[in-house]
């Protein structure tokens, strides 16, 4: 409500009624012409009241009254009773009422409840059901990528195999680099814990069977795993996130271009393509690095370092780190898009997803090694 240029308006004012445990205010308040000294003096009668006491502001007097006065009046009110301090707009015409209930002066409210502590019980629970429903959204998560490989099989032509390439050299190409250095790191520093007591026993050749087999079967695939789960696979989370939370994928929806069929699956079938070319290189690095080891350390020749490691490795075990590398590139493609395509929340949810897909996915890694040694434990190999 805008005063009208013509008429001067009457002087905001506030007087006290201890009688009545009330403040009158009289004249007409619109922000222009409330001065501060105004709020500071009925600061003054708000701040010295305790629970259990009464102060009512008596608005029979008050001509007109604009939104931000209004507004204030109503915050000073809603803090009063926060307090306990018993507080109404008494005796207000109908026209001020009109925006005092506008502004919810007339809405009764109550003391902010104490936080309680949840319980055990209660976090389990919760955490349980998220669990529970997690399951629910991996398990149908897969069953429609299975439905889609299905169809694509039918009909290749159907697939988006133009990605395939450009993630492979990034997923890949670009990850070389860091996979060969931590391979060839680990290599080397395995043989170094490992020469002294070697050649306390005069098993110095051995350091050639402990690289070799241990790069191949174990560590070389398992390494680059978590690499690249750390890497490309928090990359096609954030950008499957990035994709849900900006509307992307409804888009592409609406367009006719499953996300699964056209983002998902070339994810898929980069990195299985890919890690057992990473796992390969990463084998071939970490055995140099022992090698540079057992030259300096244990006086070994290159050339019989490498004779031994060919008496020692067997083609198995070349092709059970590679089996290994597509079975971990499989479930890190899979748990990260399914990661990315279940975001919400704009950025605190990609950022949120984009941790639990490394999280989950490192664990499924280690789980995979640990059920894949002991099947093929049990079958002798």
């Amino acid at each position: 409500m805008r005063i009208p240029d013509d008429v001067t308006p009457e002087p905001a004012r506030i007087v006290a009624d201890p009688k009545h445990d009330a403040l009158r205010l009289r004249g007409e308040f619109f922000f222009d012409n409330t001065a501060a000294a105004f709020w500071a003096k009925m600061r003054t009668y708000v701040e010295a009241l305790e629970r259990g006491q009464t102060l009512n502001f008596e608005m029979s007097e008050v001509a007109r009254v604009d939104g931000s006065v209004m507004a204030m009046l109503a915050h000073l009110r809603a803090e009063l009773q926060q307090r306990g301090v018993n507080s109404e707009f008494l005796g207000a015409a109908p026209e001020i009422q009109e925006i005092i209930h506008l502004y919810r002066g007339d809405v009764k409210v109550g003391r902010p409840g104490r936080r309680r502590a949840r319980g055990t019980l209660d976090q389990i629970g919760e955490a349980t059901m998220d669990m529970v429903g997690e399951i629910k959204q991996v398990l149908a998560f897969c069953g429609q990528l299975t439905l889609i490989v299905v169809s694509v099989v039918g009909r290749p032509r159907t697939a988006n195999f133009r990605d395939v390439i450009p993630l492979i050299e990034r997923a890949g190409a670009n990850a070389l680099p860091i996979v060969a250095l931590i391979n060839f790191l680990v290599g080397l520093v395995m043989a170094l814990q490992s020469a002294g007591q070697l050649k306390r026993f005069g098993a110095n050749i051995l350091i050639a069977d402990l690289i070799g087999v241990s790069m191949v079967r174990e560590l070389g695939p398992l390494m680059s795993a978590i690499v690249v789960c750390g890497r490309s696979g928090a990359a096609f989370a954030a950008q499957l996130g990035t994709m849900k939370v900006n509307e992307e994928i409804d888009a592409l929806r609406t367009m006719g271009f499953g996300p699964l069929r056209f983002l998902v699956l070339p994810r898929v079938m980069a990195l299985m393509v890919v890690m057992p070319l990473l796992v390969l290189i990463a084998d071939i690095v970490g055995v140099v690095g022992g090698m540079l080891v057992a030259s300096a350390s244990l006086d070994i020749t290159a050339s019989v370092y490498f004779l031994q490691i060919q008496r020692a490795v067997t083609l198995w075990d070349l092709s059970s780190g590679l089996l290994k590398s597509v079975l971990f590139g499989l479930a890190i493609a899979l748990i990260s898009c399914q990661q990315g395509l279940a975001t919400s929340g704009g950025a605190e949810g990609v950022g949120r997803r984009t941790t639990s897909a490394v999280v989950i996915t490192l664990f499924a890694l280690i789980l995979i090694d640990a059920v894949y040694v002991v099947f093929f434990r049990g079958l002798g190999l």
